[in-house]
């Protein structure tokens, strides 16, 4: 897929490639730096090529700047994973593109409901800020999470 303003590719990734594997890393040594490990509940590199979750990498002029994943909790809900954008391409609109790709995909598989676990410290605030753009409002835990003041939970249906 090719976005609006030049040359912007969203391609489904098999996480094999270095620049993608450090990103990854990056954003695991994140989530780990804000928030207890035990409140932490990214997918690692096995989690993230589940059957049941499908991760995105978006390059701008074939250069990485972030990625995205959709796991699927069921027929009609979907949950948003592993959004990370490259320090290189902060405030350039990465995040907004792959949250625009993820959406679209949710409701071409016929997802009524998506949501979200990100962590709860200043650090995440960012990350916050657009998932209420896009209409995502604060919500209980689902599937198994378990209520945790380091987390932060949100849905929206589309």
């Amino acid at each position: 897929m090719t976005g609006a303003g030049g040359g912007w590719r969203i391609v489904e990734d098999d996480l094999s490639g270095a620049a993608i594997r450090s990103l990854l890393e990056q954003h695991f040594a994140g989530m780990l730096a804000n928030s207890p490990a035990g409140s932490c509940h990214f997918l690692d590199f096995d989690g993230l090529r589940r059957d049941d979750v499908t991760f995105w990498s978006i390059h701008c002029d074939g250069e990485l700047a972030g990625c995205g994943a959709l796991k699927m909790l069921d027929g009609t809900h979907g949950e948003i994973k592993s959004m990370r954008t490259h320090d290189a391409f902060l405030r350039r609109g990465v995040a907004a593109r792959m949250l625009d790709h993820i959406l679209t995909e949710a409701r071409r598989r016929g997802v009524k409901r998506l949501s979200l676990e990100t962590g709860s410290s200043p650090a995440f605030e960012p990350a916050l800020a657009l998932y209420r753009r896009y209409g995502f409002a604060d919500c209980e835990p689902f599937a198994d999470y378990k209520p945790d003041p380091f987390s932060r939970f949100m849905t929206r249906k589309l």
